[in-house]
């Protein structure tokens, strides 16, 4: 049977390459026995495949079930696949049997099986893996042939993750794994989609088929389709009914796309939860861009900081602007021709020292007025250490100590300011 034969018999339309490679797979597995999981988003047409697989197989004449396992509630998901005992719970009145037992000898859908609790998981993994299995509230262990197709709409590897699917199973079911591709990635079989619709609506509701313009094609082939075909259905349906013009323009089918998913950006991908409170995709790269913007600020702000400790002066956080470092050097670079050396340790106090002073609008450094006499604060600073030294008699290391800098500091700062005569004072009463 051929490709395009599959899709007749089984009502697929498309002649996108990835639809094609999954149907092929599917063909090629068919005739065996091995478990396969199919992935895909919600709304792909995951359903078509196991079908396939079970038609194509030797199991074709046993029995088919499709199951939805996220549709079943987790206290009865065990009876409803491996059956129960009369009297097993409460409201168990009859024994009943289970879809693995009742598929014996045929194939069983398992859809949504990241759904399935984990004590269940537990069970379906040693079906899979001997053919037993117990009904609820019995010891006795029963046998069954089943072939199992599993589907997932989720990041089964992220559940791992979080502790929310066996990993041993995941392994066991995906023995071949078939990727379905969202309808995004078939562009070419949009509008061969649409215009299907469009002909089963018409007859079903008994009116012409919908045309669209080139440029209502455009916008059908650019959408981005989170909800893939099953969202394509609805809005033709829609329009089928609700349109009176068979014509149908850009503005009209604009009407029928919801605005917050109308753009081709790309989507996250579902697993399973709401994150961020149920944010739209676009309303999540927009935090993303803005908590990268902040990070790069916050980084900026971290360097201007500690590029201003090492030129004696702390920068404010919030002034981070190249033309605010420009200027905060330049007015630092006016008093102190000689910065501090970069691998001088730097503290509180000797930054003290080295304030550096803003500028006047003339551009010449503030001076202020001590003892009458007009002083820069490059002064005062020579005139303080000066005081210290003299105080010390001279000793250095107890100067550099009471300064709160370190003695190869006060040897530039010494040298800078002229205050040998100081030291060479002690080193005379020494000798």
């Amino acid at each position: 049977m051929t490709v395009n034969e599959i899709k007749q018999r089984f009502g697929i339309i498309g002649n996108s390459p990835l639809l094609e490679i999954a149907i092929k797979t599917a063909m090629q597995v068919a005739p065996t026995d091995i478990t396969v999981l199919i992935h895909g988003e919600s709304g792909v047409g995951k359903e078509a495949f196991p079908q396939i697989i079970h038609q194509l197989s030797s199991r074709k004449h046993g029995t088919y079930i499709a199951v939805n396992c996220g549709a079943i509630p987790e206290g009865t998901i065990d009876s409803e696949l491996f059956g129960h005992e009369k009297g097993s719970f409460t409201g168990a009145h009859e024994a009943r049997k289970g879809y693995f037992e009742v598929a014996n000898g045929g194939t069983i859908f398992l859809d949504e099986v990241a759904d399935l609790p984990l004590a269940t998981q537990v069970r379906l993994l040693r079906v899979l893996e001997s053919g037993e299995f117990f009904k609820v509230g019995s010891s006795k262990a029963l046998k069954t042939d089943v072939r199992v197709v599993a589907a997932t709409n989720i990041n089964i590897l992220e559940s791992i993750h979080n502790g929310k699917f066996r990993e041993d199973l995941y392994y066991r079911l995906s023995t071949v794994p078939i990727n379905i591709p969202p309808l995004r990635n078939r562009k070419e079989d949009i509008y061969l989609l649409f215009r299907k619709f469009s002909a089963d609506f018409g007859d079903k509701y008994r009116m012409p088929p919908l045309e669209l313009t080139t440029e209502a094609k455009e916008v059908l082939t650019n959408y981005f389709w989170p909800g893939n075909i099953r969202q394509l259905k609805n809005v033709t349906e829609q329009l089928s009914i609700l349109e009176k013009e068979r014509l149908v323009i850009p503005k009209t089918i604009e009407k029928y796309l919801p605005q917050e998913s109308n753009n081709t950006l790309p989507v996250l991908f579902n697993s399973g939860t709401k994150g961020n409170d149920g944010m739209s995709e676009r309303d999540l790269l927009y935090k993303v861009l803005f908590d990268m913007k902040r990070d790069v600020n916050e980084l900026r702000a971290m360097v201007l900081e500690m590029s201003g400790a090492r030129y004696g002066e702390f920068a404010p956080f919030e002034s981070t602007t190249p033309d605010f470092i420009k200027k905060q050097k330049e007015d630092f670079l006016t008093i102190n021709p000689k910065p501090i050396p970069l691998e001088a340790p730097v503290s509180s106090k000797e930054i003290a020292i080295n304030k550096e002073i803003p500028k006047k609008n003339d551009g010449k450094q503030e001076e202020v007025l001590l003892n009458g006499k007009v002083q820069t604060l490059q002064d005062k600073s020579a005139e303080y250490i000066r005081s210290i030294l003299a105080k010390n008699k001279g000793a250095k290391k107890l100067t550099a100590n009471e300064l709160g800098i370190s003695e190869r500091t006060l040897y530039r700062y010494i040298s800078d300011y002229g205050m040998e005569d100081l030291t060479a004072t002690r080193k005379n009463k020494k000798k």
